[in-house]
């Protein structure tokens, strides 16, 4: 039984991957110091396979047992949470990824970084391509999540490189689905519960700005794709469906049958303008792309919100 070690295996994306590994018969160890994750989210996996280790990643972190796959996915990263904890941020895509690649190398296992797309800023370029360098504030208010991970990549391909890591990055695009917290300050839990609560949905801005939404499941299927892969430059995971906020409020107000209005805010500080993966290295190089459209994923994913509610 293949042994995949999930960091930030609590958060939202963690508890899914946990649930998929586990689901593809192998042992996992999750990790999490629970700074922005839930045991909520991981109640229903904990059985013979899976093992909680509850643990800060900014610490050297031992695992006594062969690991196959290290997937390092703790951070917080919700503009809410790396607003709130800057330098806890940083330390974790810094120290966190430091020592998650220590514990690779040390177990000869695969690993995996979970990038995303703020790596790209506020892009020059439409859509985004893995060879696009970015165009990043480093020291506006959302430099810290921008800059840890745009780190992160090169401590990645420096352990590849000068110690023969056998490494992957994905680079995530917007994701949403089931086990989102409603006040984590991004749009789609923001307007589903605005919706629930037949309150006004907030867009920032004149709602132009464009996002391009996956749903979990669909990202899932793309990392552990890549996990499998004998790939290590980075590779886009997203949908590549692109929608302006106004689209996305739209559509929840449709699918959630609310009678809210919409109302305009202020943009906020370096908020990216657009947002929209190339995939072509996916599909190539996984036989990856999406297959949840959004009403459909909205829909899932409103379901699921008594769910979470009872868990929480």
């Amino acid at each position: 039984m293949p042994t995949c070690v999930v960091t930030g295996g609590a958060g939202f994306l963690g508890s899914h991957l946990c649930e998929a590994l586990l689901e593809r018969g192998n042992r996992v160890v999750c990790i999490d110091s629970l700074e922005t994750g839930s045991l909520g989210n991981i109640e229903h996996l904990r059985d013979g396979a899976f093992h909680f280790i509850g643990h800060d990643i900014t610490e050297h972190i031992r695992v006594d047992e062969p690991v196959d796959v290290v997937y390092h996915l703790a951070s917080p990263a919700s503009p809410i949470d790396y607003l709130r904890l800057p330098l806890l941020t940083l330390k974790v895509g810094s120290y966190g990824t430091h020592n998650a690649l220590g514990l690779a190398k040390a177990k000869r296992a695969r690993f995996l970084l979970a990038s995303t797309s703020e790596v790209y800023g506020d892009p020059q370029v439409h859509p985004q391509p893995e060879t696009y360098w970015g165009h990043v504030n480093p020291i506006g208010p959302r430099g810290v999540y921008d800059e840890a991970k745009r780190y992160a990549e090169a401590m990645t391909m420096a352990y590849h490189r000068q110690q023969g890591v056998d490494t992957a990055i994905v680079r995530i695009f917007n994701t949403y689905g089931p086990r989102m917290r409603p006040h984590d300050g991004r749009a789609i839990p923001t307007f589903l519960r605005q919706a629930i609560d037949e309150k006004p949905l907030t867009v920032f801005g004149d709602g132009s700005q464009t996002r391009s939404f996956c749903y979990v499941d669909d990202l899932v299927r793309g990392i552990v794709l890549l996990a499998e892969s004998g790939e290590h430059l980075p590779v886009n995971i997203g949908n590549p469906s692109e929608k302006t906020l106004l689209e996305l409020a739209d559509a929840v107000i449709r699918v959630t049958g609310s009678s809210s209005q919409i109302v305009f805010e202020a943009l906020p500080v370096d908020d990216p303008q657009v947002r929209q993966p190339d995939i072509t290295r996916a599909r190539q190089l996984l036989g990856w792309e999406p297959e949840v459209e959004l009403d459909d994923g909205l829909r899932r994913t409103l379901a699921s919100i008594g769910r979470d509610a009872a868990r929480a």
